[in-house]
């Protein structure tokens, strides 16, 4: 005897798993185009903060990549974090520079994230500021499209001017500070000096 047999369980079987192939396709989808927008995203990080670098120590002066040649140190009593990254500039294997990330714990906002460059010799090449919470027009005084006061900073080293004058007029030191704002050029000038301080006690260990 024949018995007929449903034909429904098994069209349906046949629609859930085209649906569960169809849906793994959309996964499969959303992985890869997810993928690709964090490269991208990554990408244009690395080209922002490259761009940063370059503006401190430009590509005419080093041969190496800035990026690339770096060492993490421990110093958080004179740089502000627990770990902090050093950015080597070389010139046919020659030291020329370095850029220290650096944090002012102690702005007016909260922390200041700052790249501090300095020459073999230990004089300032240049700060730029990457991030922070201070009060826009008022303790954001060091932006570009507000005053040049970081650049002043240029051609400084621990002896010019001595440590007890790296501090703002008010308090007997010798930089100017932002109208109506004190806490923050304060903090920064503050942050750059114990940089130089780190610099000049480990140099030998900063360019190995």
């Amino acid at each position: 005897m024949v018995t007929a047999t449903n034909p429904f369980p098994t069209k349906l079987a046949r629609r859930y798993a085209a649906l569960a192939f169809a849906l793994l396709g959309v996964i499969a989808t959303v992985v890869v185009v997810s993928s690709l927008a964090n490269e991208r995203i990554a990408r244009n990080e690395r080209a922002w903060f490259v761009a940063h670098l370059d503006a401190l120590i430009p590509p005419t002066l080093h041969d190496n990549d800035l990026f690339a040649d770096v060492v993490a140190v421990h110093a958080p009593d004179l740089l502000g974090a627990e770990s902090t990254t050093i950015y080597r500039a070389r010139k046919n294997g020659t030291p020329v520079g370095a850029i220290i990330a650096t944090t002012a714990p102690e702005g007016y906002g909260g922390d200041i994230h700052l790249l501090v460059a300095i020459d073999v010799a230990g004089s300032v090449l240049g700060v730029d500021i990457l991030s922070h919470n201070e009060t826009q027009g008022i303790g954001d005084g060091f932006a570009p499209h507000r005053s040049d006061w970081l650049t002043r900073l240029i051609g400084k080293s621990l002896s010019n001017p001595q440590p007890k004058q790296w501090t703002i007029h008010k308090d007997g030191g010798e930089f100017d500070q932002f109208t109506g704002a004190s806490v923050t050029p304060r903090a920064i000038l503050k942050a750059v000096r114990q940089t130089l301080e780190y610099y000049a006690t480990h140099r030998e260990e900063v360019y190995r």
